[in-house]
């Protein structure tokens, strides 16, 4: 690979980045507080691609005026490892690819990753209570439920059915990206909808229920919600759920 190749892989790879980062692409490999970092290195891989080709121009000028043979190891001549066309393979990614967020295949093959909270934020005294996954899942496991009794409660999450049959909203929690995505899981019982489709988005209304079960994957605490409700709704523009170590 030549500079000229060079230059122009890193700057589409930093344009493909930007893409990603200036759109919800990016959702589908890190988390949202990532963008930032997402969106600087776009910036210095289009700053080294520039720098390289006026790099290459400078050197080939010079070597023009003294009379230096093409191929002497200046400007045009130079050319990088082999394994620089590696750099294909990311780019391919991110221009060709947009993987799915990861779904009910994952959550039932992976143990719940809940946690207990540092803190409980505190809840609105009136209306229906609009709470995350994790939010629910750890006041109901951690919190026994003290800040959920006698609320109405909405969640939204991907629906998922174990082996035996026991229907989870899920949402798959993010430390970094999604390579280290893990589920957190909320049992349903009540009025569970008679037809349960894998994958399917939910806002599932109901109430608290001190009904808690070991996950069959790992044993962790799978806390489930009363229904009275439920709704299908677009998957998010963002369908995965950081708050799990906040």
């Amino acid at each position: 690979m030549n500079r000229q190749a060079q230059s122009a892989l890193l700057f589409l790879l930093g344009a493909a980045l930007w893409h990603a980062g200036t759109t919800d692409l990016y959702l589908r490999y890190v988390k949202a507080g990532l963008r930032p970092l997402l969106l600087a290195a776009a910036v210095v891989l289009v700053a080294a691609a520039v720098a390289s080709v006026g790099y290459g121009w400078r050197m080939g000028r010079r070597g023009a005026g003294s009379g230096a043979e093409p191929g002497s190891g200046l400007g045009h001549g130079h050319h990088a490892p082999h394994v620089s066309w590696l750099l294909l393979l990311p780019l391919l990614a991110l221009i060709l690819v947009a993987p799915p967020a990861l779904g009910s295949y994952s959550a039932t093959r992976t143990g719940t990753a809940l946690q207990q909270p540092l803190a409980y934020p505190a809840l609105p005294a009136t209306g229906p209570l609009r709470l995350s996954v994790v939010d629910y899942a750890g006041r109901a496991v951690y919190g026994k439920g003290r800040t959920l009794e006698g609320r109405r409660i909405e969640v939204t999450g991907f629906v998922a059915v174990d082996r035996s049959g026991t229907p989870y909203l899920v949402r798959m929690a993010l430390n970094c990206c999604a390579a280290d995505a893990q589920p957190v899981k909320i049992g349903l019982t009540g009025a569970i909808p008679p037809v349960l489709q894998p994958d399917t988005w939910l806002t599932v209304t109901g109430t608290y229920t001190p009904r808690t079960e070991k996950d069959p994957v790992n044993g962790g605490p799978v806390p489930f919600l009363r229904v009275t409700a439920a709704t299908p709704v677009p998957v998010p523009h963002d369908p995965y759920d950081e708050s799990w170590n906040t």
